[in-house]
């Protein structure tokens, strides 16, 4: 009667009718019964698998409303994870022996999801260091969306000189003799940061897959079992969804994705919902991939930049014209829509434009939503629930708090954003990270924010009147999440007729210090019944995934989130210098490596697996 049950665990169901359990039952992908072992047990048959969560904490899946797991994805097993690391001299560590086994002519690239308030040296490297730890491979190293660091092999890389013009909204740092430095600052926005990153190289379609299946994995590992992924520049459909898309179509998701489609060329946004609205319609797609709409960006003119380094932008004159086109195409053609919105000056305009579509075509229904709003006004969460609205939070306060409290004060900190009011108005509100570059994938690090109030860091930025409780904020990584995406009916609580997606958690959540909270992992984790991730004796339960690819990956050596204590990260980080290092045996096929591979730029694979072993094969 059942096709799994998992017992002997303190199941948070986060259904007010039953919020508590020791064991629930499976079947067909959804939640069959929840209860007692005693009970729950009695429904096993012969073909049932049964589970001993070994008194461990089981929770609903989490859901992150606001992600960017299709580019990621992509771009995974190229990046070199900074997130979690809690000193620079262990982050300097991992970029030096990451250099040692990249090869020519790869980029070793630190793109986003850490802060440098989160070292106990609260810095960045410096340039000397950088062009010191390598000096002939380049390196990229992108800090949230505000700057980026090249050295000098990175700027031969790019063709940046001394005749490179300044670039519109960003500033090319130069020396004295006018030679540019490295530093690449956002200034006012961060378009000489995509434009850079985008001249490296990539990852060829087959090593893409491999890379998009490490990042759903790695999602699993932190107990994720869906995301609302919100689009990006340069991410065209469908053009650009030819991974992910086969990926569904092969069974390989292990992660629920529902999909905005974010516009493309600024002055073409109407075209661009026009011709998108004739080929989906609203929320197509099946229970694992579904289309969710427009945005996050609807309109370029109606997008204001984060960086809280620089003054408030303001948004340009006609931005509200532009909008109104845009967002009455998708209410004529019942499609939800999201929109970035970090200000509430920007905010108001928006939500100026809504009001008057609304009174010709009704938004209500829609589930449209703010993503962001991180100073949103008493009055403007007032207007977003008269129309019906939601508002999607991220942690991105958690990684610029300082920048935020130093340039509008430490007072106006402890409402960005106001989650607290939002709550108490009644408005929809859903978390998220905005991974992976402005902050990280990681969601007990959101978990961690929400209910301490303080940035990574250490700041205290929110009194008690603007922190949540436990069970409070994990209700907005679950089952808040799954009104964004029209899913609440079915997705964040673990009662009978839901998926049946949950994390069994490496600590409780509910017992563990505040500070631990940003540590917990999940040993095993579960998509529709199905195993997608299983840790130390749960491993052998989650299905086996070929290695990185490239076989020199960051991914293979370092993985992904680097959690735990400074001393738990050294640790880790001593254990694997030795797995694939040059001269030694391969850990996983009997031969040895060498030092160095000559490149074979007539052929991919070799290209891209130029160092190492050819484990990426496998």
């Amino acid at each position: 009667m059942a096709d799994l049950i998992v017992h002997n665990a303190r199941v948070t169901t986060l259904d007010r009718d039953h919020p508590d359990a020791t064991a629930l039952a499976v079947e067909k992908g959804r939640v069959k019964a929840v209860g007692d072992d005693a009970a729950i047990l009695a429904l096993a048959t012969p073909g049932t698998r049964v589970i001993d969560a070994e008194g461990r904490r089981l929770v609903p899946g989490l859901d992150d409303s606001h992600t960017h797991l299709i580019r990621g994805g992509l771009n995974y097993n190229m990046e070199l994870r900074w997130d979690g690391v809690r000193s620079l001299a262990d982050a300097m560590a991992m970029l030096r022996a990451q250099v040692d086994r990249t090869p020519a002519p790869q980029w070793v690239r630190v793109v986003g999801g850490f802060s440098e308030h989160q070292f106990s040296e609260k810095r960045l490297p410096t340039l000397d260091e950088l062009n010191a730890a390598a000096p002939e491979t380049p390196v990229f190293i992108l800090h949230l969306y505000d700057r980026a660091l090249l050295n000098r092999a990175a700027l031969r890389a790019v063709g940046y000189t001394k005749e490179t013009p300044e670039p519109p909204g960003g500033h090319i740092q130069r020396d004295a003799a006018g030679n540019p430095t490295g530093l690449l600052l956002a200034s006012p926005n961060a378009l000489i940061l995509y434009a850079t990153l985008a001249m490296g190289p990539r990852l060829p379609p087959e090593y893409q897959l491999n890379s998009t299946r490490h990042f759903m994995r790695e999602l699993n590992r932190l107990g994720i079992t869906s995301v609302i992924d919100a689009g990006g520049g340069f991410q065209n459909y469908p053009d650009d969804y030819g991974i992910i898309q086969k990926l569904h179509a092969d069974g390989e998701l292990t992660v629920r994705i529902a999909y905005n489609l974010f516009t493309q060329k600024k002055g073409g946004e109407v075209a661009d919902f026009e011709r998108w609205t004739k080929m989906l319609t609203p929320r197509e797609g099946d229970d694992m991939m579904r289309h969710n709409g427009a945005g996050e960006m609807l309109v370029f003119s109606a997008a204001d930049f984060e960086d809280f380094r620089m003054p408030r932008p303001e948004l340009p004159q006609g931005m509200e014209g532009e909008l109104e086109a845009v967002v009455r195409v998708l209410a004529e053609r019942r499609w939800p829509f999201r929109i970035h919105a970090t200000y509430d000056e920007s905010i108001s305009r928006v939500l100026d434009v809504y009001e008057k579509v609304d009174r010709d075509l009704p938004l209500d229904g829609l589930h449209w939503f703010i993503d962001h709003a991180e100073t949103i006004s008493e009055r403007n969460i007032e207007r977003v629930r008269a129309l019906s609205g939601g508002i999607a939070v991220q942690h991105r306060m958690a990684y610029q708090g300082e920048y935020f409290a130093e340039r509008y004060g430490q007072d106006a900190v402890r409402r960005t954003p106001p989650v607290r009011r939002m709550l108490d108005l009644g408005v929809p509100v859903g978390a998220g990270t905005d991974a992976t570059r402005v902050a990280s994938y990681n969601p007990w690090v959101s978990l961690y924010w929400l209910v301490t109030g303080r940035t990574l860091g250490g700041l205290a930025m929110y009194g008690e009147d603007n922190q949540l409780e436990r069970e409070e904020a994990l209700r907005l990584w679950t089952h808040g999440s799954a009104w964004f995406s029209h899913e609440q009916d079915r997705k964040g609580l673990l009662k009978p007729g839901y998926f049946a997606d949950f994390a069994v958690l490496s600590s409780d959540y509910f017992q563990v210090p505040d500070a631990a909270i940003q540590d917990i992992t999940s040993v095993l984790t579960v998509v529709g019944g199905r195993v997608v991730h299983g840790d130390g004796e749960f491993g052998p339960l989650a299905p086996r995934l070929p290695r990185p690819m490239p076989d020199w990956s960051p991914v293979n050596r370092f993985g992904g989130y680097q959690g735990g204590t400074l001393a738990q990260a050294r640790a880790r980080l001593t254990a694997t210098a030795h797995a694939h290092a040059p001269g030694t045996s391969c850990a996983v096929h009997p031969h040895t490596h060498a030092s160095r591979h000559a490149t074979p730029a007539g052929d991919d694979a070799g290209f891209w697996g130029a160092l190492g072993c050819l484990c990426y094969a496998f």
